[in-house]
């Protein structure tokens, strides 16, 4: 006899994903489910997000670790509203976990909402959050041949990040190869290459940011 474990597990997820959706569209939130591998720069990309979104839109965080609230204890001296979830053993954010942190925000005094999930290439991309679109970032430090080996992650992603460029010079990642393999396995994929030491690329972070914002509200106001 088959038991479809996973299924039914990604069924009930789905669910509450559908619920954290609708709260959010009530309150007109924008919210990206920001996932990568340890390492790849999900905080300090969120660091220079809160400082470049000052005064222009209103970001919320969500953090996902295994263990500690380094990363919440980080983002929160920017002022801005974070709460941190500790997953304990678990490699990724599901919707049931986002659901139980939605009641500790403001959702209403949130433009853009962050969930950081927890640092993995595999899990995090096979759960939906009730997100409107996933972001991945990919290091220059990780190899050019990662969207091939966890396809799904690139997938699943609306945008893919290409950070810490300012090491290319130092490694052998292939710039073209890394987006022709991402667009192998997703050919819709937006792709913006970035430094959050420099500051290269992180002006069209923002616009994409900004610009999928105002969409969403167009949408909500048309609906």
């Amino acid at each position: 006899m088959k038991i479809n474990v996973m299924q039914d597990v990604l069924q009930a997820n789905d669910k509450i994903a559908e619920d954290n959706r609708q709260i959010f569209r009530k309150n007109r939130n924008f919210v990206i489910n920001l996932m990568s591998s340890p390492g790849a720069g999900k905080t300090l990309l969120l660091e220079k997000t809160a400082e470049m979104l000052a005064g222009k839109l209103r970001l919320g965080v969500i953090v996902g670790d295994v263990e500690t609230t380094r990363d919440a204890d980080r983002i929160s001296k920017f002022g801005i509203p974070t709460i941190q979830l500790t997953t304990g053993n678990a490699c990724h954010l599901d919707a049931n976990m986002v659901a139980h942190a939605l009641p500790h925000l403001k959702l209403d005094e949130i433009d853009i909402l962050v969930v950081e999930n927890v640092g993995n290439l595999v899990c995090p991309a096979e759960f939906i959050i009730g997100e409107d679109h996933k972001v991945m970032i990919l290091s220059v430090t990780e190899g050019d041949e990662k969207p091939l080996k966890y396809p799904l992650m690139f997938h699943e992603s609306k945008l893919m990040l290409i950070n810490k460029i300012d090491l290319i010079q130092y490694t052998n990642f292939n710039l073209d190869e890394a987006k022709a393999n991402a667009r192998k396995i997703n050919p819709d994929i937006d792709i913006i290459e970035i430094s959050c030491i420099n500051g290269t690329g992180l002006d069209r972070w923002i616009s994409w940011l900004t610009d999928h914002y105002q969409l969403k509200q167009k949408g909500l106001s048309n609906a």
